[in-house]
């Protein structure tokens, strides 16, 4: 009876934590050992997150290739990369 007290309120808990991700999502989560691949990934999300109009430029790409970042990709068009 005393672990069913512990467990009864941390069950919902437990419920909408893992409730939170899908497969792939977790696949990737497992995957990598920290959140952000960089600071530079870091910060990148940061000023991106919950932008209407993306603002990437040509130094974003070059440190998302070299460092491998990971997540949900923005894509955006070529003409829409700003030059500096």
């Amino acid at each position: 009876m005393r672990a069913l007290g512990f467990w009864f309120p941390a069950l919902p808990a437990l419920l909408v934590v893992v409730g939170c991700a899908t497969a792939d999502e977790w696949a990737t989560w497992k995957a990598h050992p920290t959140h952000f691949a960089s600071g530079s990934h870091l910060m990148f999300s940061a000023r991106h997150g919950s932008a209407k109009a993306t603002r990437v430029t040509r130094e974003d790409v070059v440190l998302a290739r070299d460092q491998a970042w990971w997540g949900k990709p923005v894509t955006v068009d070529q003409a829409q990369i700003i030059e500096r």
